[in-house]
């Protein structure tokens, strides 16, 4: 004990021990937290791990991110070369260093560095200059790293960080960049041609020091033949394949994504530059090669970009993702912008998701008429495709049609501000605008929507629907997200009674969407055939500069646009002549799924319904059916159109008690529509029969048997000029209950003629508010007041 005391006392003893310590402390923190900083290029990887693109790094090089795994033949071909007691040293191999010490001082300069594997990642990761003090650095940091990283690990971090010639950085890079495939693909020939760059990395250069390369080369293959590695015949085999010449180009399956993935990560300030995304290679080969084909028609008529989307239903993954065709050679066509994610307006796109939010909050029945009649509103005058009219039409048909006046008169009653909100929830980023901005023009493509949203939010009703048996008729809020390019695992789902949508709403959307029929431009809905049943919309935007298609089945949503990313307008640019076409192409790669959507009775109610109108069957309605509807749908009106009239035993005239007797009036249930409705369904519709007159002395009917259908009151109009610069003139269009009867035409107290039949009067109202005065033979009378608008004289060379 006093031995002791003597030697703490001694002040030798505690400053050696002091600078002991130190030293185990220099020792113990000699290694920085994080060996390699340079910044790595961004990977894509498809599902199963093979690379669909990658860029270059910020520093430019192709340096990919850190991989554990290291192909067993770039070990032992490693190993052979550099260092071949790696797998027994702690880091500094003292044999190997005595020898080139011994050889060094023989030829008196540096012939052989004696590091091992595990110095040299010392080196890679410091960038130490070569001389006798860093080398000794470098023993003690290999030794350190050692001490707390597996052979493997060291072995990885090599791998990834050895130079390889040129700006390659890496195995996973060289391989790619020299040989076009992956480090687990490589021959032995190849990979003993990569295992010997890293000590002389400046052999790889087109058309120089290829000798030199392979001479080394079978070097090495001689040697692992030796060791018994490989054997003679594969060793020859290996010398007669060709060392590597210039790098090659790197696959580009998906540059939009990857783009996309850049963007997203450096947003979300992410370091892990290797993604491993939901893509299918084979599926993105092949929508592109669609696409591309495609595009070499459509560029004729001067339509130079396509973009495509496919996701599964389930989990709203990203199978393929063709963000537009991809020509960096021709700047022209702009092919470097990513359709998928750029706000552009949706056309008809949307009117689904109106038909299924009316649904569900009971304004509407599947096959409720709405009224399809020349309209205006606050200065809005929306018009068909087809610049038609059906006067009345179920709501389910008109969103198959793609009718645009029905779609406004539907969200006139929802109210444009519910659906604004109702998008929102649903998914929608880019409505940046208040709703009073966009008004009722919502519908027809007057806000803006990308093709990724777009697809997300029909792939959420297609999951709720495909969810609500497995949930037992609950609803999941996380079923509404967007898409995904990475797997995402979700939690528990968090159950509710209700959600955004019904799954009978849904449903009956969907149907809707299934019946293929497309009026005027869209009447080519024939020579889409499917082995599969596919619910799909179509959309163009004003002006033709965007064609839409989207498809859902019970597994997948495809999503199509096609357009100018200039914004330019073609004739013919409409989504039935340019995306459908497309959109069914990429179906018939899909797997055929037989089943469609499950009927979900629990959500639905079955009650009798007005075959005629599509409403809850009233009183007065005869023809009546049993219908499921979804549940909401009993909050919805009953039939406003069937009521019961008084006729004559001819049933020819409408009569009362008052001139006729009791026991001679026949009561009788009769379909009516108001006159500018029955005006245009009529002439669709044979079956339709006008309310009779009533008879001379038996009264008059108590509402109006006359309606103005063009302009309505209140409207603002324009009065175009004449080619000469004269004042053009304006059609007014009037409707009457009773075929044949005259009306009698005023303005501003002005008669201007009389109309029998067809009520059409053309007029020149000067600019300022008007008085349009209709009277008709029974002496009921119908005025309205207009605003013609001042329009300055346009140059005639304009």
């Amino acid at each position: 004990m006093s031995f002791l005391k003597r030697l703490w006392a001694s002040r030798t003893f505690r400053i050696t021990g002091g600078v002991l310590f130190a030293l185990f402390l220099v020792f113990l923190f000699c290694l920085p937290r994080r060996l390699f900083n340079a910044p790595t290029s961004y990977v894509l990887n498809d599902r199963q791990g093979r690379l669909l693109g990658a860029s270059i790094a910020t520093d430019g090089q192709w340096r990919f991110p850190y991989d554990a795994a290291v192909p067993e033949k770039f070990k032992q071909c490693i190993i052979a070369f550099e260092d071949k007691r790696f797998e027994h040293h702690f880091g500094v191999d003292l044999l190997a260093f005595a020898r080139a010490l011994r050889q060094n001082l023989r030829s008196k300069h540096v012939t052989s560095g004696g590091s091992t594997i595990t110095m040299q990642v010392i080196r890679l990761a410091t960038h130490h200059p070569r001389n006798m003090w860093y080398k000794f650095v470098e023993m003690v940091m290999a030794t350190r790293l050692e001490l707390t990283n597996s052979k493997a690990k060291i072995m990885a971090l090599y791998a990834s960080n050895a130079p390889f010639g040129s700006n390659v950085v890496g195995l996973d890079a060289a391989s790619w960049r020299y040989f076009g495939r992956s480090p687990d693909k490589l021959s032995w020939g190849e990979m003993a041609a990569l295992a010997v760059l890293p000590n002389s990395p400046s052999l790889v250069h087109p058309g120089k020091n290829r000798q030199i390369l392979l001479s080394k080369r079978n070097r090495l293959l001689d040697k692992l033949c030796r060791t018994g590695v490989i054997d003679s015949s594969t060793a020859d085999l290996a010398k007669l394949e060709p060392v590597p010449d210039k790098p090659v180009a790197l696959p580009s399956y998906a540059p939009h994504m990857l783009a996309r993935i850049i963007a997203d990560h450096k947003q979300a300030d992410k370091t892990d530059t290797r993604v491993n995304s939901t893509l299918r290679l084979e599926l993105q080969q092949q929508v592109t090669q669609i696409i591309e084909r495609h595009h070499t028609v459509l560029s004729a008529n001067h339509i130079n970009n396509i973009a495509a989307i496919v996701l599964d239903v389930e989990t709203g993954a990203t199978l393929a993702y063709a963000g537009n065709v991809y020509h960096p050679e021709d700047p022209s066509l702009e092919s470097s912008v990513d359709v998928i994610d750029a706000p552009r307006s949706p056309g008809s796109t949307l009117k689904p998701l109106l038909y299924a939010a009316m649904l569900h909050d009971g304004q509407l029945l599947p096959n409720s008429i709405v009224p399809d009649i020349p309209t205006q509103i606050a200065g809005y005058q929306p018009e068909n495709f087809d610049l038609g009219y059906d006067g009345a039409v179920p709501a389910s048909r008109a969103l198959a049609r793609s009718l645009n006046v029905p779609a406004v008169k539907m969200l006139q009653k929802y109210r444009y501000e519910r659906f604004y909100d109702f998008l929102k929830k649903a998914g929608t980023t880019t409505l940046k605008q208040p709703a009073d901005f966009y008004g009722l023009s919502l519908i027809l493509g007057g806000g803006e929507s990308t093709l990724w949203e777009l697809a997300g939010m029909y792939a959420d009703m297609a999951r709720v629907l495909n969810h609500y048996p497995k949930y037992n008729g609950k609803y999941n809020p996380d079923d509404y997200h967007e898409p995904v390019y990475q797997t995402v695992h979700r939690g528990t789902p968090q159950l509710e009674k209700s959600g955004l949508l019904d799954a009978g709403s849904i449903y009956y959307t969907l149907e809707a969407m299934g019946e293929v029929m497309r009026p005027g431009e869209e009447m080519l809905w024939q020579q889409f055939g499917s082995t599969q049943r596919v619910a799909w919309k179509t959309g163009t935007s004003f002006g033709f500069r965007d064609g839409w298609a989207i498809g859902i089945t019970p597994k997948y949503v495809v999503g199509v646009w096609v357009g100018n990313t200039t914004g330019e307008g073609r004739p013919g640019l409409t989504g039935i002549n340019t995306a459908a076409p497309v959109l069914f192409e990429i179906f018939r790669l899909l797997p055929v799924t037989r089943d469609w959507f499950d009927k979900p009775y629990e959500d639905m109610v079955k009650v009798e319904v007005c075959k005629q109108s599509g409403y809850r069957a009233g009183r007065y309605c005869n023809d009546k059916e049993a219908m499921w509807i979804p549940v909401p749908g009993l909050k919805s009106p009953v039939c406003p159109y069937h009521q019961l009239v008084h006729l004559d035993k001819t049933k020819s005239w409408q009569v009362t008690a008052d001139c006729v007797p009791a026991d001679e009036i026949v009561n009788q249930s009769w379909f009516v529509l108001p006159p500018s409705m029955e005006y245009y369904y009529k002439s669709r519709n044979y079956q339709y029969h006008s309310l009779p007159p009533f008879k001379n002395g038996c009264g008059e009917d108590e509402g109006n048997p006359m309606e103005l259908i063009y302009p309505k009151s209140g409207a603002k109009v324009y009065v175009p000029l004449e080619a000469d610069g004269t004042r053009g003139r304006m059609i007014c269009n009037a409707a009457h209950r009773q075929y044949g009867t005259k009306i009698f035409w005023h303005l501003d107290d002005q008669y201007l003629g009389e109309t029998k039949d067809f009520h059409q009067m053309a007029i020149s109202p000067p600019p300022g508010e008007h008085l349009l005065t209709l009277v008709d033979a029974g002496g009921n009378t119908l005025k309205i007041k207009f605003t013609v608008l001042e329009k300055d004289k346009q140059p005639a060379d304009r």
